[in-house]
């Protein structure tokens, strides 16, 4: 697939290949398959950067297990995703924000964390409950750990993102919430500034490829697939997968 689009793309200068300025291996989303991310840490290549492109958490089974092992690996570079910012918003703010939390994952992840009981459709004091018990089982280390998550990371011309990036703005003019909640015009423009997006947010059929994004999310809580791409100097890019 990728030799497809380089042939395409020789005759565009201005956008090259990816090139990252160190071997570099970017990881989609985890959504708390913690025995997943720790087959696929040890198939990528020992010399490479590991990032992580967000949502850790929701959805798996096992959220607390993932956010407990990347919060004790600091050589593994950890950002943002919107499901992240759900979980935040819902410590801050239970009433308004739990109800959409719980909807997208949160019933998995507040069992994860031994909270039982839990109802789809709580009353205002449960789930002011729910949050209580919550910061009690996670302990203030792994909350500064989740607030201390970057929106992106970029090496050469590779930015990683969660859900994307603005295809009109520069890097360094991304806003966060363009990076981990995405922005209208990702998917439809391509990027002419030569920079490629690796991301992870939307669920793909395999890893693939266009014009400035580099798609990893295989659905690994689904299909039992964890996805990775690595990337050297002056060199196409690798897929690497668990169950395959």
């Amino acid at each position: 697939m990728f030799s497809k689009l380089v042939q395409k793309l020789r005759g565009q200068p201005a956008f090259p290949l990816p090139a990252s300025e160190r071997p570099l291996a970017v990881i989609g989303d985890v959504h708390g398959c913690l025995h997943l991310l720790q087959e696929l840490l040890q198939k990528l290549p020992p010399d490479a950067q590991v990032v992580l492109v967000g949502d850790y958490i929701d959805r798996g089974e096992d959220s607390q297990g993932v956010l407990r092992f990347l919060s004790k690996h600091p050589d593994l570079i950890c950002l943002r995703g919107n499901h992240e910012d759900m979980l935040l918003n819902f410590l801050a703010d239970p009433l308004r924000h739990g109800s959409r939390w719980l909807q997208y994952g949160g019933l998995q992840t507040l069992a994860s964390f031994n909270i039982a009981g839990v109802q789809p459709n709580p009353s205002p004091e449960a789930l002011e409950n729910y949050r209580d018990a919550l910061v009690l089982e996670m302990g203030v280390d792994l909350i500064k750990f989740l607030n201390e998550l970057l929106p992106c990371y970029q090496s050469g011309n590779v930015l990683v993102a969660h859900a994307g990036a603005n295809p009109a703005a520069p890097p360094e003019y991304q806003t966060p919430s363009d990076l981990i909640w995405g922005h209208p015009e990702f998917h439809k423009t391509p990027r002419k500034d030569g920079i490629w997006v690796a991301y992870g947010h939307v669920i793909q059929d395999r890893p693939n490829t266009s014009r400035g994004r580099i798609a990893l999310d295989t659905g690994a809580y689904a299909t039992g697939r964890l996805t990775a791409a690595y990337f050297r100097p002056e060199a196409e890019p690798l897929f690497i997968s668990t169950n395959t």
